[in-house]
């Protein structure tokens, strides 16, 4: 099932996406739902059942109800999250290797995953312009990356049972100011956090229907030109991994968002280095999710 978030008159509005595009608003097909989906995520099996019962009665014709995919405008499937993304650097070894060529340093892989995370205020959805700042970098670059999201409250969450906290899956562009991560000690958080800085979407598709999330075919595109080509068979932390350690002492809650890293093929190592600029279109996909696409616009600077 592929739950998302559209704007329905300036109100974004919790539905169930449809195979041809078109989508059922849950407030509609379940007049007793009037939440978002961080609403219905948090509302545990209850929740669920109701998104399965709106699905159910699209599928069968029922639902007179229904947006037409022309009306579809999909946004950030959680558009506000209530807390800051979470995020996983350095989950790729191609991904080291192609930074330390760039850099001409040593990086070695770490015995425990490297988190970071992006404020809520960097989510935006598909088709939403991904904001340039050039009076703050010249150097932005694109990561495509599968994001987790949480269903199931844990703490100190055990590797074994780690799946069964997450509710479902997403696309996730860890836009990044390489220049701004240098001028501020080469720590993440800063050059990671420019609004607009965390295009996510198109929708979440659900854990059901991603049975092994561990062998997805992860790619992204500028302008039409592949530029990454992986699998997240080939992250060093599992999704498992990420959880179990990222739970150690901190509670994950339902609507929590982890972005699981990104494999070679960035801008900044490529010889000379591509960073993205004005009009650029930068389209990421996740097997067994969709894509999700934005394009760069300039934002003038403050006056």
């Amino acid at each position: 099932m592929r739950l998302g978030t559209i704007d329905i008159h300036g109100r974004p509005t919790a539905a169930v996406i449809l195979d041809d595009g078109s989508a059922a608003p849950l407030d509609a097909g379940a007049p007793d739902f009037s939440g978002t989906l961080l609403d219905l995520i948090a509302g545990g099996p209850s929740g669920f059942a109701v998104a399965e019962a709106v699905a159910r009665a699209a599928a069968a014709g029922k639902a007179d109800w229904l947006v037409p995919a022309a009306r579809v405008r999909l946004l950030a499937p959680l558009p506000r999250p209530a807390k800051n993304v979470f995020c996983v650097g350095r989950n790729y070894a191609d991904h080291i290797a192609e930074g330390a060529r760039a850099q001409s340093v040593t990086i070695n892989v770490t015995e425990v995953p490297v988190f970071f995370t992006k404020p809520p205020t960097a989510v935006i959805g598909p088709g939403a312009a991904l904001p340039l700042f050039p009076h703050v970098s010249t150097q932005i670059d694109y990561e495509v990356e599968l994001g987790i999201v949480i269903g199931t409250a844990g703490r100190d969450i055990s590797r074994d049972r780690a799946l069964e906290h997450v509710f479902g899956y997403t696309i996730i562009n860890d836009v990044s100011a390489r220049d701004v991560q240098r001028r501020h000690g080469g720590q993440f958080f800063k050059g990671k956090a420019l609004d607009g800085s965390c295009p996510m979407g198109p929708w979440i598709t659900t854990a059901d229907d991603i049975p092994d999330p561990a062998k997805l075919a992860i790619r992204s595109f500028v302008n039409g030109e592949l530029r990454q080509d992986s699998t997240t068979a080939s992250m060093i932390f599992d999704i498992p991994a990420l959880i179990a350690s990222l739970s150690e002492g901190l509670t994950l809650e339902p609507g929590d968002v982890i972005a699981t890293g990104t494999p070679a093929g960035v801008g900044y190592a490529m010889d000379p280095p591509r960073f993205l600029v004005d009009g650029d279109v930068v389209r990421c996909e996740v097997e067994g999710i969709g894509a999700l696409e934005n394009t760069v616009r300039a934002v003038p600077p403050p006056k």
